[in-house]
């Protein structure tokens, strides 16, 4: 359901917005509203705020070590880097 909620000329420093919310979080939100003795238009500014204060703060970062081999090694002779065939013939032969 929309709802409008006016904020324009009455309130200098507000605007008027429009929602689509839930029928069942309308109903909640104006439930609310009504117990605490506010606007639904407060209860909405709470939220907004309360949301924007706790929002996840991005996680430091942490380096990665990559383990690198320093040993001796490469293709065994006869097999060509630059051909997938002799590198599958070599494989298969058991000689890489």
């Amino acid at each position: 359901m929309a709802i409008a909620v006016p904020r324009g000329n009455l309130h200098p420093r507000g605007m008027k917005v429009t929602l689509d919310l839930e029928e069942a979080l309308l109903a909640e939100a104006k439930a609310l509203a009504a117990h605490r003795g506010i606007t639904l238009a407060r209860i909405v500014e709470e939220a907004l705020q309360l949301r924007l204060c706790t929002r996840e703060v991005p996680r430091k970062r942490v380096r990665t070590h990559l383990r690198v081999f320093r040993g001796k090694g490469g293709l065994q002779p006869g097999a060509d880097p630059r051909s997938n065939a002799s590198l599958m013939q070599a494989a298969d032969a058991g000689d890489l």
